[in-house]
């Protein structure tokens, strides 16, 4: 890696640095414009009247994230990683409509181009890049998941039961309840507290059925939302900075590291 390469390391992958803080204020404030000329776009009365200047903006925007992509590429130890990386997909996403529509821009594929524009709305998951908060919350729900997975698989078993229960009880006096995956549904609207209303209970064993059901869904809520405060909590404990490694591009090592706690690359 070269000392440009190196410098550019810092000022695009570690928002700890003056030049860092810099190119990510820059970034989000070019990601919200981008997102603020595609729903303007989406107006049939103001595109129309604005369509050059939209357009003049678009590649502008979809220039200078093409450079940053490019940029990314060039800087990383293992550009393939980057690549085919999550943000490396969205950053790709990002840029490849307005060149798409560039290529198919004739009256022909005038609905496919209008439809790959859309498309360009992932520019707004770049932003979870600079928010060191989302990456906190990504990293609590890892670390949860298999306590959520063990009771999302409770809440299935539940559901099922009750479901099954409101079936037996009211198939013989109410037309709702025609089938126990009609009734597996009416028991997961009633569960996450939604109560469409397109099914109700007309027993008085059904309704006290339903009453149960109701009160335990706001434990349904209460128990996933502690155990990713708890991991959330636990993840905020110890402390870490945004340096990335150039060669997993993994983030979180401590202020001293030298070398990446996950592959072992000598840091920057």
């Amino acid at each position: 890696m070269t000392s440009l390469q190196r410098r550019l390391h810092k000022v695009i992958f570690e928002a700890d640095t003056k030049t860092g803080k810099r190119f990510d204020i820059f970034l989000i404030a070019l990601i919200v414009f981008s997102i603020v000329v595609v729903m303007i776009e989406s107006d049939d009365q103001i595109a129309p009247q604005a369509d050059k200047w939209l357009n003049i903006a678009e590649w502008i925007v979809t220039i200078l994230f093409t450079a940053e992509y490019f940029l990314r590429i060039w800087i990383v130890d293992k550009p393939r990683k980057y690549i085919f990386s999550f943000f490396g997909i969205i950053d790709l996403l990002s840029i490849l409509p307005t060149f798409l529509g560039l290529i198919l821009g004739g009256t022909h594929f005038l609905i496919v181009v209008r439809s790959l524009r859309l498309i360009r709305i992932f520019r707004v998951l770049k932003l979870t890049r600079y928010v060191k908060e989302a990456s906190a919350l990504w990293k609590a729900l890892v670390l949860a998941r298999n306590k959520i997975g063990v009771f999302l698989f409770v809440v299935l078993i539940l559901v099922t039961i009750l479901g099954t229960i409101m079936y037996i009880i009211e198939n013989p006096h109410n037309e709702g309840f025609r089938s126990i995956p009609e009734s597996l549904y009416w028991a997961i609207v009633t569960l996450t507290t939604v109560g469409y209303g397109d099914i109700a209970p007309i027993t008085v064993f059904g309704k006290f059925i339903a009453g149960f059901i109701m009160i335990i869904g706001y434990a349904i809520i209460a128990v996933p939302t502690g155990i990713v405060t708890s991991e959330l909590i636990n993840t905020q404990t110890t402390p870490s900075t945004s340096r990335s490694c150039p060669s997993c591009l993994e983030e979180g090592h401590d202020q001293e590291a030298s070398f990446c706690k996950y592959c072992g690359h000598k840091l920057i």
